[in-house]
């Protein structure tokens, strides 16, 4: 039977990856990515040779079923995306889902690895025994409601902003909970990484232009 492996890859940093998923990358027939482009640097920095095929949230149901193909071909398939765990907040789970429902009969198989969310969960100093995480915040319609929920929610709670909405972010928590503590995570691995703790009201008044640029992850308790 045939396999594809779920592959965590570096969210920054690229020797954060693990042996096991480097022998995997070089094992498989084919390499499942987010972004060939993307995916070619981690592959060229470990002299990984695999042969690479797009799949990406925009993907047609004529890729899946060639994936699908392949797959029922014997051969054995990686999927990764640009940066973390395939499938959290992530179309590799479009790609899953389907295999499962349509009960392709092949081994679907974790590849664990780095993931932005848990990363900044681990350093936020907030309780983890019990947390919600919620993905990206919604650009327009539920932005509002998205921020009124976890001003009730008990739990520690972690989201992802883009660089573009993080200010309009933090305006929304200083609106619906001011009180509470926030952590702001930037570039998590990289070489600008950031870390920001206070209320949001504080940690306005210290994000610049330049500060703004990366991916974020927001934690708040």
């Amino acid at each position: 039977m045939s396999s594809i492996y779920i592959v965590a890859t570096p969210i920054g940093n690229l020797e954060d990856i693990t042996l096991r998923a480097l022998r995997v990358l070089k094992e498989v027939d084919l390499i499942l990515c987010e972004d060939t482009r993307h995916t070619k640097r981690l592959l060229d920095k470990y002299e990984i040779k695999a042969e690479t095929m797009s799949y990406h949230q925009h993907s047609k149901i004529a890729k899946i079923d060639k994936i699908i193909g392949i797959i029922e071909s014997g051969k054995n398939l990686a999927l990764v995306s640009d940066a973390g765990t395939p499938g959290i907040s992530d179309p590799g789970n479009m790609l899953i889902k389907y295999l499962i429902e349509n009960k392709i009969n092949v081994n679907i198989i974790p590849i664990p690895g780095p993931s932005a969310v848990v990363s900044a969960l681990s350093i936020s100093g907030f309780p983890t025994d019990n947390f919600v995480f919620l993905g990206f915040v919604p650009h327009k319609k539920g932005r509002q409601t998205f921020f009124k929920n976890i001003a009730q929610e008990k739990r520690t709670v972690a989201f992802y902003e883009s660089p573009h909405r993080i200010l309009k972010a933090l305006d929304s928590m200083q609106e619906f909970f001011p009180e509470k503590e926030i952590v702001v995570c930037r570039e998590l691995t990289k070489i600008y990484e950031s870390v920001y703790r206070g209320k949001a009201e504080e940690i306005k008044k210290i994000l610049t232009d330049d500060q703004v640029k990366g991916e974020f992850v927001v934690v708040t308790h």
